[in-house]
């Protein structure tokens, strides 16, 4: 599936992916390929991504913990996220 983070500043990161678990304001829940469309509001906690590679641009690349190869995290203080057609995107502030 895709996953595109935007900010108000930038778009942080477009790319494919295995998993994202996202921080909701009833707590953490994980989406994965082929998950049921979905809206919800994301509360403040940390993005964590999954996927087999990572590129990043060099100005949000500090925004960015890298956990291990295959898996980074993002924190963020609340957002919004939509699901729909295997395609995740963040409103992430």
């Amino acid at each position: 599936m895709i996953l595109e983070i935007v900010s108000p500043e930038a778009k942080l990161f477009s790319a494919e992916v295995t998993s994202v678990t996202l921080p909701g304001i009833d707590g953490s829940f994980q989406i994965l390929n082929n998950h049921a469309p979905i809206v919800s509001v994301l509360g403040k906690g940390v993005v964590k991504i999954e996927a087999s590679s990572f590129k990043f641009s060099k100005e949000v690349a500090g925004k960015f913990t890298k956990v291990n190869d295959q898996n980074y995290t993002l924190a963020i203080t609340s957002g919004t996220i939509e699901m729909k057609d295997n395609k995740v995107i963040v409103l992430a502030d």
